[in-house]
């Protein structure tokens, strides 16, 4: 209970986390809440057709006349569950990955660490465009194939971190009174190893947000869901002239990017704060 507290002081005396985390706590209440929040039916077609900012529609209307607000606050949904799972794949496979990889060492090692190499030589994008114009825009996949092509970066880490842990005389005297590896790497190496993994992972939920959003954009998301990405894709033709249809999910896009990126730099002070520290000199 102590050791947790103290994380938190660390964590909230960085502004980057404190900002991060409230930004975090607004549209997870955006999120839960959405269906009491939003003054409309998200998908509720209107006669006020591109009708700006007022009272009445505080986002203003799309070309169809839709509440772009309610939108908004549906979409946070699909953004954020997107951020949780996906990142939440890659940090489960990277952490088992890289503590198998690094903790046994040999021909293992060097099998998994060039995967690992390889998988960080290509441009995942590109991949993931492939991937979803193939198996289909359905959200799930959408998820599932942002997962798998971004634990290697998670597995890099872990496994420096077991290279380093399996050498703590904590886990040599475990193995000098006849605990399993499996027990070591579970009941030591993991819980020790995998705090650099979840101050990347908040780093990769951002990421994993802007995934959705550029394929939404590119037309590749899933056509059933509110994606804020498909909203702009669906304002470009009339920016010029209806710019709110467009500034509004992009600017949600952006600040949900910058809370999960401000809540690893937060992260990471609270878990390392003299080498914060070092970096801010």
């Amino acid at each position: 209970m102590k050791k947790i507290t103290e994380f938190a002081k660390r964590f909230f005396s960085n502004k980057y986390g404190t900002t991060g985390f409230i930004l975090f706590l607004i549209l997870a209440f955006f999120a839960l809440f959405a269906s009491l929040i939003a003054p409309y039916n998200p998908n509720a077609l209107s006669s006020e057709v591109l009708a700006s900012p007022s009272a009445k529609h505080l986002f203003g209307t799309d070309h169809l006349g839709r509440d772009i607000f309610s939108r908004i606050l549906y979409g946070t949904r699909v953004s954020l569950s997107v951020g949780f799972v996906a990142a939440g794949i890659s940090a489960v496979l990277g952490i088992f990955v890289g503590a198998f990889s690094g903790y046994y060492g040999g021909i293992t090692d060097e099998i998994v660490s060039k995967i690992i190499d390889s998988f960080l030589m290509l441009p995942i994008f590109f991949l993931i465009l492939i991937i979803v114009a193939i198996f289909g825009s359905n959200l799930f996949y959408i998820i599932l194939v942002i997962g798998l092509t971004t634990w290697p970066s998670n597995a890099k880490i872990m496994r420096a971190q077991t290279l380093s842990l399996k050498e703590r005389s904590f886990v040599k005297i475990s193995k000098s009174i006849g605990e399993s590896n499996l027990r070591i790497l579970f009941a030591h190496i993991i819980p020790n190893g995998m705090y650099p993994v979840v101050a990347n992972s908040a780093l990769q939920m951002g990421g994993a947000i802007l995934t959705e959003a550029a394929l939404s954009f590119l037309g590749l998301g899933d056509p059933n869901v509110i994606s804020w990405g498909k909203m702009i894709n669906e304002a470009r033709t009339y920016m010029s002239f209806a710019s709110w249809t467009i500034i509004f999910p992009g600017v949600f896009t952006v600040l949900a990017v910058v809370a999960f990126s401000f809540i690893g730099d937060g992260l990471q002070y609270a878990l390392y704060p003299r080498l914060s520290e070092v970096e801010s000199q």
